[in-house]
Protein backbone atom coordinates (compact mmCIF):
# COMPACT_ATOMS: atom_id res chain seq x y z
CA UNK A 1 0.00 0.00 0.00
CA UNK A 2 2.88 2.44 1.20
CA UNK A 3 4.53 2.21 -2.99
CA UNK A 4 1.10 2.44 -4.11
CA UNK A 5 -0.59 5.93 -2.16
CA UNK A 6 3.20 7.19 -1.56
CA UNK A 7 5.84 6.26 -4.70
CA UNK A 8 7.94 9.27 -4.86
CA UNK A 9 7.21 10.74 -1.12
CA UNK A 10 10.32 11.55 1.07
CA UNK A 11 10.41 8.66 3.60
CA UNK A 12 9.02 9.92 6.48
CA UNK A 13 5.64 10.45 4.17
CA UNK A 14 5.94 7.14 3.54
CA UNK A 15 6.06 5.88 7.05
CA UNK A 16 2.88 8.75 7.43
CA UNK A 17 0.97 6.58 5.34
CA UNK A 18 1.68 3.10 7.28
CA UNK A 19 0.89 5.12 10.39
CA UNK A 20 -2.65 6.42 8.91
CA UNK A 21 -2.93 2.94 8.10
CA UNK A 22 -2.41 1.87 11.53
CA UNK A 23 -4.00 4.60 12.92
CA UNK A 24 -6.96 3.45 11.51
CA UNK A 25 -6.97 -0.26 12.28
CA UNK A 26 -6.69 1.21 16.39
CA UNK A 27 -10.08 3.47 15.64
CA UNK A 28 -13.16 1.54 16.21
CA UNK A 29 -14.67 3.66 12.85
CA UNK A 30 -12.59 1.79 10.85
CA UNK A 31 -12.47 -2.50 10.61
CA UNK A 32 -9.69 -3.70 12.92
CA UNK A 33 -7.20 -5.12 10.37
CA UNK A 34 -4.87 -3.85 8.00
CA UNK A 35 -6.56 -5.54 5.15
CA UNK A 36 -9.54 -4.34 6.34
CA UNK A 37 -8.54 -0.81 5.95
CA UNK A 38 -6.44 -1.18 3.23
CA UNK A 39 -9.72 -2.86 1.30
CA UNK A 40 -12.56 -0.59 2.84
CA UNK A 41 -14.29 0.35 -0.54
CA UNK A 42 -13.17 3.60 -1.92
CA UNK A 43 -10.29 4.34 0.94
CA UNK A 44 -7.49 4.07 -0.94
CA UNK A 45 -6.76 5.34 -4.37
CA UNK A 46 -3.78 2.68 -4.94
CA UNK A 47 -6.57 -0.30 -5.03
CA UNK A 48 -9.05 1.14 -7.07
CA UNK A 49 -6.29 1.82 -9.73
CA UNK A 50 -4.26 -1.38 -8.92
CA UNK A 51 -0.72 0.47 -7.96
CA UNK A 52 -1.68 -1.96 -4.52
CA UNK A 53 -0.65 -4.92 -6.25
CA UNK A 54 2.50 -3.21 -7.79
CA UNK A 55 5.89 -4.58 -6.04
CA UNK A 56 6.76 -2.37 -3.11
CA UNK A 57 9.94 -0.56 -3.07
CA UNK A 58 12.85 -1.40 -0.43
CA UNK A 59 11.93 2.50 1.03
CA UNK A 60 7.94 1.48 1.50
CA UNK A 61 8.60 -2.24 2.96
CA UNK A 62 11.49 -0.18 5.44
CA UNK A 63 8.73 2.45 6.87
CA UNK A 64 5.95 0.04 7.01
CA UNK A 65 8.57 -1.71 9.11
CA UNK A 66 8.98 1.59 10.82
CA UNK A 67 5.25 2.12 11.06
CA UNK A 68 4.39 -0.94 12.62
CA UNK A 69 7.09 -0.53 15.13
CA UNK A 70 5.55 2.65 16.28
CA UNK A 71 6.75 5.25 14.39
CA UNK A 72 4.04 7.76 13.39
CA UNK A 73 5.18 10.89 12.22
CA UNK A 74 1.52 12.13 12.11
CA UNK A 75 0.69 11.98 15.41
CA UNK A 76 -2.64 10.34 14.76
CA UNK A 77 -4.14 11.43 11.76
CA UNK A 78 -6.39 9.02 10.13
CA UNK A 79 -6.75 10.57 6.90
CA UNK A 80 -4.38 12.06 3.61
CA UNK A 81 -4.64 13.45 0.49
CA UNK A 82 -2.96 15.22 -2.29
CA UNK A 83 -4.59 18.80 -2.14
CA UNK A 84 -3.59 19.02 -5.83
CA UNK A 85 -5.51 16.42 -6.92
CA UNK A 86 -8.20 15.37 -4.67
CA UNK A 87 -11.59 15.61 -5.80
CA UNK A 88 -13.42 14.94 -2.66
CA UNK A 89 -15.43 17.34 -1.46
CA UNK A 90 -15.94 15.37 1.96
CA UNK A 91 -12.12 15.04 2.63
CA UNK A 92 -11.96 19.07 2.60
CA UNK A 93 -14.04 18.74 6.13
CA UNK A 94 -10.94 16.71 7.30
CA UNK A 95 -9.24 19.22 10.08
CA UNK A 96 -5.62 19.41 8.39
CA UNK A 97 -2.84 18.67 10.96
CA UNK A 98 0.64 18.72 9.07
CA UNK A 99 1.95 18.43 5.67
CA UNK A 100 4.21 16.12 4.12
CA UNK A 101 5.52 16.21 0.65
CA UNK A 102 2.50 16.43 -1.58
CA UNK A 103 0.07 15.08 1.18
CA UNK A 104 -1.73 16.47 3.73
CA UNK A 105 -2.63 15.07 7.06
CA UNK A 106 -5.63 15.48 9.37
CA UNK A 107 -8.13 14.19 11.37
Amino acid sequence: MISGEARGEPYIGQVAVGGVILNRVRDERFPNTVYGVCFQPGAFDAVRDGQYYAHPTQDAIRAARDALNGWDPTHGALYYWNPVTATSRWIWTRTITLRIGRHVFGI
